[in-house]
């Protein structure tokens, strides 16, 4: 059965299912046409009459989830909502992830019924990725991928309302890139009109200096022979950038050290303009006074979806140490705190730390530090998939936060056969976050530098202190000491 709503944005037609209407690919953006798939989004067009939403819109341009001829109106949003009558609900707006390469909002592995159903508004977001997103370009602005999702929080602002949602009750949630980009908008205290609180799962230490990203980008412009300017991009299909675009991770990978984040081509840019700062300095928040409430999360195993099909007979895990900036003590503290573990298991574990549980960790306590309630969890419930191999990896929080056991995603991840404890938890993960997106408390203890509690996501949920102790210690004594780069940046305020 259809149903219609007439928002400012235009009357679309959705379509009523059980406890829920459900309205796709809205577009909240123009289409990325000519050199427009380099510049800031600009207003999305308008329509006559009555637009069908019923069916996901394209995906943005990417090698995987793309296809050459694909609808370039592909900035849209997807919206879940218990009851199109209603009024005043809180609302969840999604981020998905993807390493600022990929991803995208049209699967059902974000399908938003289940928040439905307990009287929560869904908004998923489709936004760029790639070098439309976040390469170097001279004559446009960085970051637009995220300038994407905050042209889609406007959309929300201004429509949400037809839907049964709160504008005032907006609580942006993330995963992997898109929980960096939740961190980011909120230490920099950016468009606080938009959105209320946060929830960042499994952020990314993916925040370079403009500097690092323009010498990125130069090294794909170069394989293309062109200029990092919006209309000679443009003249180039995106396959023919896909094609050459991880060039850059075999050289940045031969010296990691020369580089923050050598593992993709890709990354949030510290331009002075969107970002001032990775999130994790705390630097912002004390000076913006953010109240905003945050929850933030790691997986207890992140990198194992990384490592579960390397081949590490290789691999020693002090080049590996080295490579994400540690030393040959970090190594042996890390075997003296874990005694008896494998080279295989340490790989993994200081990947881990580097890429994703330590910078979570770091932004709760910068976030904390400004008196703003801040909440951390880990989830730690081990996936039977893979025989186990693939243990509380990266990204396995996510079918149990939107209660879809059945995605593509969870059948990657958990397996065909549903777990009899996956309903359990995953509904004890979607009451704290309908709390949280509601009165701001997701219903344990508030994390602080002197408890550091967090919630721990098994089977049952438990509450625990001291997280990470021994990996925070290793890690520059659990906050990151300024780089020549972070003084750089101090020293042109």
């Amino acid at each position: 059965m259809s149903v219609v709503v007439r928002a400012k944005c235009g009357a679309v037609r959705g379509e009523s299912r059980q406890g829920h209407s459900v309205f796709l690919g809205i577009p909240y953006a123009a289409p990325l046409e000519g050199a427009r798939r380099f510049q800031a989004p600009a207003p999305a067009r308008g329509w006559d009459g009555v637009r069908d939403t019923r069916t996901f819109g394209s995906s943005v341009p990417q090698p995987i989830l793309w296809h050459p001829g694909d609808d370039p109106e592909c900035l849209t949003v997807n919206v879940w909502t218990p009851d199109t009558t209603s009024s005043g609900m809180p609302v969840l707006v999604w981020l998905h992830g993807g390493a600022c390469l990929g991803g995208t909002a049209a699967t059902t592995d974000f399908d938003g019924a289940a928040y439905a159903a307990t009287g929560i508004v869904v908004v998923t977001v489709n936004y760029r990725v790639g070098y439309e997103g976040f390469g170097w370009v001279d004559d446009a602005p960085c970051n637009r991928g995220v300038l994407d999702q905050l042209a889609a929080l406007r959309w929300v602002h201004e429509n949400i309302a037809a839907f049964g949602g709160d504008p005032g009750a907006v609580t942006l949630i993330g995963q992997s890139a898109g929980a960096s980009s939740v961190l980011g908008l909120i230490a920099d205290d950016v468009a606080p009109e938009l959105f209320r609180r946060g929830i960042a799962q499994s952020p990314g230490k993916i925040f370079v200096p403009a500097d690092e990203a323009r010498a990125v980008s130069a090294m794909i412009t170069s394989k293309l022979g062109v200029a990092a300017k919006a209309d000679a991009l443009a003249a180039l299909a995106p396959e023919r950038i896909h094609a050459v675009q991880m060039a850059p991770v075999a050289i940045m990978s031969s010296e990691p050290g020369r580089w923050t984040h050598p593992n993709a081509p890709y990354s949030l840019i510290v331009d002075n303009e969107l970002f001032d700062a990775p999130p994790w300095t705390g630097r912002r928040q004390r000076l913006s006074g953010t109240n905003r409430e945050l929850i933030c999360g790691f997986t207890t195993d992140e990198a194992r979806m990384f490592t579960v099909d390397a081949d590490l007979s290789g691999i020693d895990p002090l080049d590996t140490a080295r490579g994400c900036g540690l030393d040959a003590d970090a190594v042996r503290d890390y075997r003296a705190g874990h005694p008896g573990i494998t080279d295989d298991d340490l790989h993994a574990l200081i990947l881990s730390d580097a890429l994703f549980r330590i910078p979570a960790l770091w932004c709760a306590q910068a976030h904390a530090e400004t008196g703003a309630a801040t909440y951390l969890y880990e989830f730690a419930w081990p996936s039977p998939a893979r025989d186990g191999a693939l243990r509380a990896c990266h990204g396995l929080d996510i079918p149990f936060t939107f209660d879809t056991p059945g995605s593509p995603l969870a059948a990657s991840l958990i397996g065909a056969r549903i777990p009899s404890d996956f309903a359990a938890l995953s509904a004890a993960m979607r009451d704290a976050f309908t709390a949280f997106a509601a009165t701001g408390d997701p219903g344990w203890p508030r994390f602080d530098d002197t408890d550091r509690l967090r919630r721990i996501w098994s089977t049952p949920p438990a509450l625990g202190g001291e997280s990470l102790a021994i990996s925070g210690r290793i890690w520059l004594g659990e906050r990151p000491v300024p780089s020549r780069r972070d003084a750089a940046h101090e020293s042109l305020r």
